[in-house]
């Protein structure tokens, strides 16, 4: 739903108490800087991607600490402080942490990915900062504006699902970060293959990982394929999803995970992929894409310790999503007349687990139950029912 000032109401709610500073991450062009804006509108803020601001901290971060006692001096010091792209001059945390223990102070570090800071052993704070993410749009943040076929195509970026112009966008977005942005962070030498790898990826995004295959296409090694991986991850530009462990009478697959990009509009650009309808191969993996979207988006969103993972048996049977330790079982199809071969994953494994819940959602047009027990949701009640609490 967009507000009267034109941007999103978000389903992020980031509400601190008093002294209480926190992280807020997420990947480029998600909304966070926009989002503090319109949540934090009178708070004392850097923007380290205006090169004065970046310039004159990172050669002295002291200049920070200086400036904020000078603001408080003349009593226009307004908290928390915003300071935005944190990632980019690590040594700053050093500064927040002075600030915190002395001052009492509490701050918002907003960035992109936290790799950076690991990897210069940086001051992540202690546990005195919350954790909080941002992600995508979802189908709850859209509302009316929601379109299923223009959400995979476009992707949810807010500017790119906005855009008359998607293809350019999501052009722009791959070719001046995904790529060239990740080099320039120092987190690849090898441009090409890591190009090489982004294609790799779209191709088999929502599928289980092969590394030796990726390898083999990028003419690198597995482990440099891995280490790529952990890059998308920790840039908080995709995630693993891990097969389910709990092994009864069927042998199952529980080494190999599968791995999902951060926006289904992005993987869609990579592959060059282009739905015209809402069926086929092709419209199946977005849409299954989408859903694990909304899934990790509410599990953050509403602060739930919510365990995802997928199963699969050696022989091919599989359930898409699998919450908890089996409680809840989630397969998606694309299809809107649904046969007994659709729900044979499910009813494998309903028949080893006992989930407490097995939905399978779809195109089908009305809600109903099978005589196995697994409900049969469309796609729109399963998104109404997830975000109005009923699923988990």
């Amino acid at each position: 739903m967009i507000s009267e000032k034109g941007t999103f109401h978000r389903a992020l709610s980031l509400k601190l108490p008093k002294g209480q500073s926190a992280f807020l991450w997420g990947p480029r062009k998600t909304g966070k800087t926009t989002y503090l804006k319109d949540n934090f509108p009178d708070q004392t803020r850097y923007n380290l991607l205006e090169t004065d601001t970046y310039l004159r901290l990172s050669k002295e971060p002291f200049r920070f600490r200086e400036e904020l006692l000078a603001l408080e001096e003349k009593g226009a010091l307004h908290l928390p402080v915003i300071l935005d792209e944190i990632q980019k001059v690590p040594s700053l945390l050093d500064e927040v942490h002075s600030l915190i223990e002395s001052k009492g102070w509490s701050f918002i570090l907003c960035g992109s990915s936290a790799r950076k800071l690991k990897q210069t052993h940086a001051n992540m704070l202690g546990g005195r900062a919350w954790r909080f993410e941002m992600f995508p749009l979802t189908s709850q943040e859209l509302g009316k504006e929601f379109e299923l076929l223009t959400a995979l195509n476009r992707g949810l970026i807010p500017s790119h699902y906005l855009a008359s112009q998607s293809s350019r966008a999501l052009k722009a977005y791959v070719q001046d970060y995904l790529k060239e942005e990740i080099q320039q962070e120092g987190l690849v030498r090898n441009l090409p293959a890591f190009a090489r790898f982004l294609d790799s990826v779209s191709f088999s995004n929502a599928e289980m990982v092969n590394y030796s295959n990726i390898a083999r296409d990028c003419a690198v090694d597995s482990k440099t394929v891995a280490g790529y991986y952990q890059i998308l991850v920790d840039t908080l530009l995709g995630a693993f999803l891990e097969p389910f462990r709990k092994q009864k009478k069927r042998q199952i697959i529980s080494a190999t995970p599968k791995f999902y990009l951060f926006d289904v509009g992005v993987a869609g650009f990579l592959s060059q992929r282009s739905l015209q309808t809402n069926r086929g191969y092709e419209f199946g993996k977005a849409f299954e894409h989408f859903i694990f979207m909304e899934l990790q988006a509410y599990r953050s969103y509403r602060e739930k310790e919510t365990h995802f993972s997928f199963w699969r048996t050696k022989e091919g049977l599989e359930v898409d999503f699998i919450l908890n330790r089996g409680e809840i079982a989630i397969e998606v199809k694309a299809e809107s007349h649904l046969g007994s071969q659709d729900t044979k994953g499910l009813r494998a494994f309903m028949e080893e687990h006992h989930p407490h819940q097995s939905i399978l959602v779809c195109q089908e047009p009305r809600l109903r139950k099978l005589e196995s027990g697994i409900v049969v949701m469309p796609w729109k009640a399963f998104l109404n029912s997830l975000w109005g609490k009923e699923i988990f």
